[in-house]
């Protein structure tokens, strides 16, 4: 599973990825979370792209470029100290995704 977190200029997302990445980790997951800016969605090889809350209206924009599902993180998406939160967000999309059938 390869995540692309998406935030203005990729400073806040890097610790929105590391916390996801080390829950993952620890949860047993081997995904991989990393970092970006909005000009990264285009044309990568993700699974999944989450896109920080201040970016929101920016949403339709992402999803026109990305080549999986899109959406937006939680308002305090950057209090989730471990990752935990963020991990069982990724997780619901996940079985979201799944449950309808769509890949």
């Amino acid at each position: 599973m390869r995540i692309l977190v998406v935030c203005g200029a990729g400073a806040s997302s890097t610790f929105v990825a590391q916390r996801l990445r080390r829950a993952a980790s620890e949860a047993g997951l081997e995904w991989d979370a990393f970092a970006g800016m909005e000009h990264s969605v285009a044309g990568g090889a993700h699974d999944l792209v989450l896109v920080g809350p201040h970016l929101a209206d920016r949403l339709d924009a992402i999803r026109d470029v990305a080549r999986t599902r899109a959406v937006v993180l939680p308002e305090d998406v950057f209090a989730d100290r471990d990752g935990t939160r963020t991990l069982a967000l990724v997780r619901s999309i996940l079985a979201d995704t799944t449950s309808k059938g769509t890949s």
